[in-house]
């Protein structure tokens, strides 16, 4: 048996060291007024979703007041990308409350809202990978909008290369051409691809966390069949020689048990209490 190894011993740190670890730890909040600006952005964001539905608003009214010579005649196209760029402004404030919440509660310091009715599902497991899915998913959402838009307004296309005034003119009065509605979609279509690897990258850092399942056969001798998984507890008894490598065993395999969802945290609890009691 070879001597247990003591651990090396390290001078504790110096009242410098620490008070420069305790600036940087604390320099986090110089960050809180970045997410106060993006408070009055959204605020701005309000404004400007209320002028477009007020100048919706107005047309539609001035519509029916004053019929033309074939009725009432409201512009479709118009009515949907005046809505379509309602939904782009809400999306993008829906955007602004992700960043401000969650990367204040992950870079700066703890939302304490546990138990509120109104805590938003998400928060509740928010990380920096989880952060990024989401801001990309949104970004993804506000890219698909803006193609929307651009597939409303467009036209007959001019031929390919031709200048922007070449184009046919939209609902809005502006020309498009056929690369460059082509260089919306690839654009669009990284978005994608991005928010798809951001995804993924999530998803195989959190499945690389866990280990996977022990197999029957490499966990050890099988637990006795039962109503409950118990331990065999009554063959070691204190004074044992091998009493520690046997806890560690039983423990292990305890442990393994809970992994797979063979016995609940709550029976995990309590088998490794009386394992540790009769140790």
């Amino acid at each position: 048996m070879t001597p247990t190894a003591k651990p090396r011993l390290f001078r504790e740190q110096s009242s410098w060291v620490q008070g420069v670890g305790f600036m940087i730890f604390f320099s986090r909040w110089l960050q809180a007024p970045l997410y106060i600006g993006l408070i009055l952005a959204q605020i701005i964001y309000v404004v400007v979703f209320m002028v477009e539905l007020f100048h919706l608003g107005s047309g539609v009214v001035d519509s029916l007041l004053n019929p033309g010579s074939h009725g009432i005649e409201i512009d479709e196209a118009k009515i949907m990308l005046a809505v379509l760029g309602l939904i782009d402004v809400v999306m993008i404030a829906n955007l602004l409350i992700m960043v401000i919440i969650g990367g204040y509660e992950t870079f700066v310091s703890r939302i304490r809202i546990d138990g509120h009715p109104d805590q938003p599902e998400w928060l509740s497991h928010v990380n920096a990978n989880v952060l990024k899915v989401k801001l990309a998913m949104a970004i993804v959402g506000i890219s698909s909008i803006h193609l929307l838009k651009t597939f409303i307004e467009v036209g007959d296309l001019a031929a390919r290369g031709a200048t922007p005034s070449a184009g046919a003119e939209s609902v809005t009065g502006e020309a498009y051409t056929w690369d460059g509605v082509l260089w919306q979609v690839i654009i669009h279509m990284v978005f994608i691809l991005s928010a798809i690897a951001l995804a993924w990258i999530d998803r195989m850092s959190q499945s690389g966390g866990h280990a996977p399942a022990a197999s029957p056969s490499a966990a050890g001798p099988a637990f006795p069949a039962g109503p409950e998984p118990r331990l065999a507890l009554d063959a070691p008894h204190r004074g044992d020689p091998a009493l520690g490598s046997a806890a560690a065993g039983h423990l292990l395999q305890l442990g393994q048990l809970r992994d797979a969802g063979v016995v609940t945290e709550v029976e995990f609890e309590t088998k490794k209490s009386e394992l540790l009691a009769r140790f």
